[in-house]
């Protein structure tokens, strides 16, 4: 089974270093699907759901973007897909944003940008072994 971990942001230069580091660090282990806005994520996640053959173990989000900001897209997924972690990597959301994305939507961690990649790391490895097959 392919473990997928979806990258939101509407930045493409941060969507591309976070598909690379991925990659470079996982290999084959992980799929990185990425998306532009919180309804493209939304869209492949539906896509990638209807496969049996995939997981999705982690949405990766940034908080500011057109349309539905991070934190929103985060909550609604909890409360769709409760199995999917998650995790919202910002340098602007203001406190309020960051409380409802732990307390509501359950994520597991708030990065702020730049991150630390050996912590990202971690909690993906984590994930790895949890969420096994």
């Amino acid at each position: 089974m392919n473990k997928i971990i979806i990258c939101v942001d509407d930045e493409p230069i941060i969507l591309h270093v976070l598909k690379g580091l991925i990659r470079q660090k996982f290999g084959n282990k992980l799929v990185c699907e990425t998306a532009n806005d919180a309804e493209e994520a939304i869209n492949l996640i539906k896509e990638i759901n209807s496969d049996d053959y995939s997981k999705i173990i982690l949405v990766i989000s940034d908080w500011q973007m057109p349309g539905m900001k991070g934190d929103e897209l985060l909550i609604y997924l909890n409360e769709i897909y409760p199995e999917i972690s998650s995790i919202m990597i910002t340098g602007q959301a203001n406190l309020e944003a960051k409380k409802r994305v732990i307390e509501v939507a359950g994520a597991l961690k708030i990065l702020e940008k730049p991150w630390d990649n050996n912590e990202l790391f971690g909690i993906i490895e984590k994930l790895i072994i949890e969420k096994g097959n």
